[in-house]
C-alpha cells in the first residue's frame, strides 16, 4: 500500500510543478520553468524511495548502458543506405505507376470508354 502512496504522490509533485507554472503566469519565465523542474525533481526523489521506482531507474541504466554498446554506423554508411532507400522509392513509386496506369487502361477498356 504505500508503494502506491509513493507513486501517487510523485505524480501529485509532479502536477503541482506544472501547476506552478501555469500559476506564475506573470512572473519570469525562468522561475516557471523551475517551478515545474522542482516538481519533477521533487517526485524524482520520492520515486527513488519505491521499490517500483528502483527497479524503473535500473532499467533505465540498463537502456543507457546497453545504447552505449551499439555499434552506430558511419556518415558515409549512412548516405549510402540513405541514397540506397531513395533510389528504391523511385523505383516502386515508377512500378505502381505503371500498375496503375494498367489497371486504368483495364478498367476502360472493361467499360468500353477507349481514349
Amino acid at each position: 500500500m504505500m508503494e502506491k502512496i509513493k507513486l501517487v504522490l510523485a505524480l501529485l509533485l509532479v502536477a503541482a510543478g506544472v501547476a506552478g507554472f501555469y500559476l506564475l503566469a506573470d512572473h519570469a519565465l525562468v522561475l516557471r520553468i523551475l517551478a515545474v523542474l522542482a516538481g519533477v525533481a521533487v517526485a524524482l526523489l520520492v520515486l527513488w524511495t519505491s521499490t517500483t521506482g528502483q527497479a524503473a531507474f535500473g532499467f533505465a541504466g540498463e537502456a543507457v548502458a546497453e545504447a552505449r554498446k551499439v555499434v552506430w554506423p558511419s556518415r558515409k554508411e549512412t548516405i549510402q543506405t540513405t541514397v540506397i532507400v531513395f533510389a528504391l522509392v523511385v523505383v516502386v513509386a515508377i512500378f505502381l505507376w505503371i500498375v496503375d496506369v494498367g489497371f486504368l487502361w483495364m478498367v476502360q477498356k472493361l467499360l468500353g470508354r477507349s481514349a
